[in-house]
């Protein structure tokens, strides 16, 4: 793609350099926690689990299942926890402290885990990082994760820290949008993001009061994510992947009651409406808009671009890819990430992200082209939506 004019006047830079003063996405990283589940086994082992044996509930998991296209997870649950707290497999039962229990631990173990990937992944010293911007919406204490992962890491006493708290599935790129922020306002630094959940904060046994409960069952998974964000990269010594450009964040107007997170006794129930895929398809080209003509580019030239989207569930990708006339591949990277951690809340646009810089380097070895230019989205609770632009510096 020719040369680009964004916002503030600024000519991009030729292809494979940098922008002078623009954050770049250093390094990326990620964690799991030990149980892998495989999707043709999850219904048998969770009614097991929580004694459960409705025959329609079963059935409908079943078909659940089927239709979310995740074929493995990751998950912090397993029969040690619920053999020391089968409470959490009872339905009613006031749990949250048991909850927060586990989750705390096991968001920081994770936390550090992704965040020691990513700073091998950088190659550079832990002690050289400056700001920490961690999000998870799966514990809640004060202190908060961030200062628990800070000592978890070593970081230096002088590290200044941000949290991000209970933002969802479009945490991940909020953070982004927040380090990005950081490391553009402050020269010099490296910011440390990092993502971390766990689905025991809202695990509860099968229902048919809670009908969405065996949604999230069926999609949602445990993981961690890292990134490095720093501007003007030491060439030889760090490896800039995404510059980020334009960031944009909106919200839907009367829409706070689609995406809906209560904690209560019994830890976080979610609700989310049927009417969200919808919501996304009818206001994905406006919010877009600004993107295409900060490229350059003219109304429907979504297929000259990259696509780096959170994949909330699978009507969400293929709404979205309808509405955009979008090629196939334009979210492979999103689909793989589905299909093999499920969505995992803020963590997943790192795994997209990784996913597609394996394409890139494939497609550069192989000979073939793809696009420099692109957008990272995710849409999470408020209806918020949440966009960066980008540039591959891989291609």
């Amino acid at each position: 793609m020719k040369e680009m004019e964004n916002r503030n006047g600024a000519q991009g830079a030729p292809k494979g350099k940098t922008n002078p003063g623009k954050a770049t996405i250093l390094a990326l990283g990620k964690a799991f926690p030990p149980q892998l589940v495989l999707q043709d086994y999850l219904v048998d082992g969770y009614f097991k689990d929580t004694s459960c044996d409705d025959i329609d509930l079963k059935q409908k998991l079943t078909r659940l299942c089927k239709t979310t296209t995740v074929k493995t997870r990751y998950v912090v649950m397993s029969e040690e926890i619920l053999k020391k707290y089968p409470e959490l497999a009872k339905e009613g039962q006031p749990t949250i402290k048991q909850r927060l229990e586990i989750c705390n631990k096991a968001v920081t173990e994770m936390a550090i885990e992704a965040s020691q990937a990513a700073i091998n992944n950088w190659g550079r010293s832990v002690l050289d990082i400056t700001h920490l911007v961690y999000v998870s919406s799966s514990e809640a204490r004060l202190p908060g994760g961030d200062l628990f992962l800070a000592r978890g890491l070593g970081l230096s006493p002088q590290t200044q820290r941000v949290m991000l708290y209970f933002t969802g599935c479009s945490g991940g790129v909020a953070g982004l949008r927040v380090a990005k922020d950081l490391a553009e306002n402050n020269p010099g630094s490296r910011v440390l993001l990092v993502t971390s959940e766990t689905t025991i904060i809202g695990f509860k046994p099968p229902s048919a009061n809670r009908p969405y409960d065996l949604v999230g069952v069926a999609l949602f998974g445990d993981g961690a994510g890292a990134m490095l964000i720093g501007r003007d990269p030491f060439l030889g010594i760090e490896r800039p992947l995404f510059e980020l450009h334009t960031t944009t964040q909106k919200f839907i107007p009367d829409t706070q009651n689609i995406i809906d997170g209560k904690l209560s006794e019994e830890g976080i129930s979610f609700t989310i409406t049927r009417e969200l895929p919808q919501i996304i398809e009818d206001n994905i080209e406006s919010f877009c808009e600004t993107f295409l003509q900060t490229l350059g580019l003219h109304e429907k030239e979504y297929n000259k671009m990259f696509w780096a989207v959170h994949p909330g569930g699978p009507a969400i990708l293929n709404r979205l890819e309808k509405r955009l006339e979008l090629l196939p591949e334009k979210l492979t990277a999103s689909r793989r990430a589905l299909m093999d951690y499920g969505n995992a809340s803020s963590n997943t646009i790192v795994y997209v992200l990784e996913y597609m810089m394996e394409e890139s380097l494939k497609m550069k070895m192989d000979g073939r082209k793809t696009e420099e230019w692109g957008l990272i989205l995710a849409f999470g609770p408020g209806i918020s939506f949440e966009g960066i632009l980008a540039r591959n510096l891989a291609v």
